[in-house]
């Protein structure tokens, strides 16, 4: 019977064969551990703030945020709100991109102490979502305007047929705005599925409600401490955006603030009516100043471009034309009194102004109105330069003349020859032709007294004979 011996492998090659295997394996394993996973994307929602009144830069910061927002493809934009109201244009611009907006929009009046008043509490409504903090409130939509129009038919004064709390309107152009005001906060109530009766008793009664009060009246969604709480608050909710029905997924969502850019800052200054007015009147004394010193450059041209950027202001506001008219006329008499120095003029000017500035801006919003102080050092301003100018002229008048043949009147001379009443003197370095009604020797020295031509009047000079 045979035997047989297995192989035997040298010891050098079977270590190595053991060294390979686990380098292989330990390779593996690492390759394994150290394969990063794919991470989850990073999801971001936008915050667009609105602090303060709403305006024409206010509707141009939040269509951009918006337009931004839907170019991102943004989950969810935030609009956090406190505002005392605005202007009804600018905020039926925001309203309009808030509905076309193809990303879901939730406002926030946010932090506790704030308010969505007037034009905030149209938004709030017009909102996918609607959310408030604690110690927040909204409300006080009536439309408030400068200005009067026709009694209503049949209203007698003194006397009230409406409902305790219910405030009738004085005249029908009051009575136009508040029925066009409660028809758009009550289709946007009923787009939204919120409180339509409570919305137009926030138009008709300037009513007002807590955040806690607005939650229980169905007039918003939420009531949410800070970000991070309305985020918990949101999740799973379900929005409809346009014809499509969206649920909210606002789980481990981020939350990024867009800063307004450098041109709403700039337009957010210059629609301020007080800035828009000080520009005005840089803009015509910058021109005054130029014309009265053709030449200087720099006044004409500051002044140019504050008048332009004026008027641009001016143009994208509620502007009363009967206020801009008296404006116009009392910088037209305040230039003519630069020209033709009277007094009248000037203060006239002044006046009118002044009475103009302060129906300037044709409605009651806040945040736009004409400041008083600001009127006042205006109108200072004026009349400080008009009375300079009016000083001037009568030291100017007092003053002796310097140029011109009026200028010889008064001055000395020395008759070179003389027959009867006519001859030639000597004055101002010249030769002249003279007459006098008294007799004249050659050499005496004489005054001259007038100027008819180029033949001078002349009378013997008394402190010589003294």
């Amino acid at each position: 019977m045979t035997n047989y011996a297995a192989p035997q492998i040298p010891d050098g090659r079977f270590h190595r064969a053991w060294v390979l295997a686990l380098l292989l394996l330990a390779a593996l394993g690492l390759g394994l551990v150290t394969t990063p996973r794919a991470a989850p994307p990073v999801r971001t929602g936008l915050v667009l703030d609105v602090d303060g009144a709403i305006g024409p830069a206010s509707a141009a910061y939040l269509a951009s945020g918006l337009a931004k927002a839907a170019a991102r493809g943004a989950p969810l934009v935030v609009l956090r709100m406190d505002t005392p109201g605005g202007l009804d244009t600018s905020m039926r611009e925001i309203i309009h991109a808030i509905l076309a907006s193809p990303v879901p929009v939730v406002t926030y009046v946010s932090p506790s102490g704030a308010r969505a008043a007037s034009a905030g509490t149209y938004i709030l409504y017009a909102s996918h979502m609607a959310a408030m903090a604690p110690g927040t409130n909204l409300g006080a939509a009536t439309p408030v305007a400068i200005g009067g129009g026709l009694p209503l038919p049949g209203r007698d004064e003194g006397k009230d047929d409406k409902p305790e709390g219910e405030k009738r309107p004085a005249n029908a152009m009051e009575a136009k705005a508040v029925n066009d005001a409660v028809a758009y906060i009550r289709s946007l109530a009923e787009l939204r599925g919120r409180n339509v009766a409570w919305a137009e008793k926030a138009v008709r009664e300037a009513a007002s409600l807590s955040s806690r009060e607005a939650h229980e009246q169905h007039v918003i969604d939420i009531v949410a401490r800070h970000t991070d709480d309305l985020l918990a608050q949101l999740h799973g909710r379900t929005v409809a955006v346009g014809d499509a029905k969206l649920v909210l997924d606002t789980e481990s969502l981020t939350l990024e603030r867009v800063e307004p850019d450098w041109r709403t800052r700039f337009l957010a200054v210059i629609t301020n009516p007080n800035v828009a007015l000080i520009l005005l009147m840089i803009g015509i004394y910058g021109l005054i100043f130029e014309f009265m010193s053709p030449g200087a450059v720099l006044p004409g041209t500051i002044g140019a471009i504050c008048l332009l950027l004026s008027l641009y202001a001016l143009a994208v506001l509620p502007v009363n034309y009967a206020g801009l008219g008296l404006m116009m006329l009392g910088i037209a008499l305040m230039v003519a009194e630069a020209f033709t120095p009277t007094l009248g003029l000037g203060i006239g000017g002044v006046i009118a102004f002044v009475l103009g500035a302060t129906i300037l801006i044709d409605i009651d919003a806040p945040g736009f109105a004409i400041s008083w102080p600001v009127i006042a050092g205006i109108a200072v301003t004026s009349l400080a330069f008009t009375l300079a100018v009016v000083r001037m002229a009568l030291v100017a008048r007092r003053r002796k003349v310097v140029s011109g043949r009026e200028e010889m009147i008064g001055m000395h001379g020395q008759v070179q020859d003389w027959s009867g009443r006519s001859g030639h003197v000597f004055a101002h370095g010249e030769r002249w032709k003279a007459i006098s009604a008294a007799p004249l020797a050659s050499g005496q020295r004489v005054r001259i007294t007038g100027c008819d031509g180029i033949t001078l009047q002349v009378e013997p000079d008394q402190t010589e004979s003294s």
